[in-house]
């Protein structure tokens, strides 16, 4: 509820969890006003709310840096942003990514990344019996790169999740 102090001034209280507020909210706030709001806040009482840790996994395996604790209504929509964002800014391998949003072993958001081809029939001609052949040895060779294969991620993805689970 708004408090006009005078006619070019008004005052706002509103209680907002903390991670709503922690990143970007003073920037855009500064942004969308020119620089003439100002912010302050004080800390209230802890509140109970229905909250789950969401695990995001990389072909299988979590990534703990990643995992994020959300309110249970608003984990679909959030896990779904952040495998779609996640996709973006992974590049792509040699191999397949899986990349998901868990709670718990309940995959609630999936995205795949496919892998990169090289084109091995690129010198085959016409009936050529080496190309079934130079097909199965890049599907060997895919599935051991999955096995052994890491995958990088950018630390612009770091800072989108972030952006991410705080968005409305």
């Amino acid at each position: 509820m708004p408090y006009f102090l005078c006619s070019q001034r008004a005052l706002l209280k509103y209680r907002l969890p903390l991670k709503e507020i922690i990143v970007d909210f003073y920037n855009e706030l500064k942004g969308i006003t020119s620089g003439y709001a100002t912010f302050d806040y004080e800390d209230s009482e802890y509140q109970q709310s229905d909250l789950v840790k969401m695990d995001i996994l990389l072909n299988g395996q979590p990534v703990d840096a990643m995992a994020t604790i959300v309110h249970n209504q608003k984990a679909q929509r959030i896990g779904r942003e952040l495998v779609e964002k996640l996709k973006k800014f992974i590049e792509r391998q040699m191999f397949e990514i899986t990349i998901q949003a868990a709670i718990g072993s309940k995959v609630i958001a999936r995205e795949t990344l496919s892998a990169m081809r090289k084109n091995v029939l690129a010198k085959c001609y016409g009936g050529d019996i080496t190309r079934k052949k130079l097909l199965e040895k890049q599907k060997e060779g895919k599935k051991r790169m999955k096995r052994v294969g890491s995958v990088d991620i950018p630390q612009e993805a770091f800072h989108e999740l972030l952006k991410v689970s705080n968005s409305k």
